[in-house]
Parts: structure tokens; C-alpha cells; sequence
């Protein structure tokens, strides 16, 4: 079976870096989360009044209950 003392010199070094990248990852998925989240946020509340926002400036100009009523 396979030891898991360190070998010699060297193994306080690489430690410290080792805890020092996990801190650092944990960080980056923290961030990532909380970005996917409030990007989807804002995709799923923002789309219906994007599409009304470009339906408006369209030529022709229609009016707004014209985009919202299924013709």
C-alpha cells in the first residue's frame, strides 16, 4: 500500500501553494456562479421587453397593443 508521507525536502513549500490554488478556484467558481445567476436573471426577465423595445423602433412604427395581441 502507498504511503502518504512526503519525501524529504520540499513538502511545506507545496502546501502552502497547493491551499493557496484551491482558495483561488474556489473563488473563481464562487464568481462564475453568481454571474451565471444573474445573467439568467436577467435573460429570463429581460427578453419580453427587448422584444418589444425592437418591435417599436421596427418600421413601420406599431402601436404597442398591436405587438402584444396575436394577429
Amino acid at each position: 500500500m502507498a504511503s502518504n508521507r512526503g519525501k524529504g525536502k520540499g513538502t511545506k513549500g507545496s502546501k502552502g501553494v497547493l491551499e493557496e490554488e484551491e482558495s483561488v478556484l474556489k473563488r473563481v467558481n464562487a464568481w462564475t456562479n453568481w454571474t451565471l445567476k444573474k445573467a439568467k436573471g436577467i435573460a429570463h426577465y429581460g427578453f419580453i421587453p427587448l422584444v418589444i423595445i425592437i418591435g417599436m423602433n421596427s418600421e413601420p412604427k406599431p402601436h404597442l397593443y398591436q405587438l402584444l395581441t396575436p394577429v
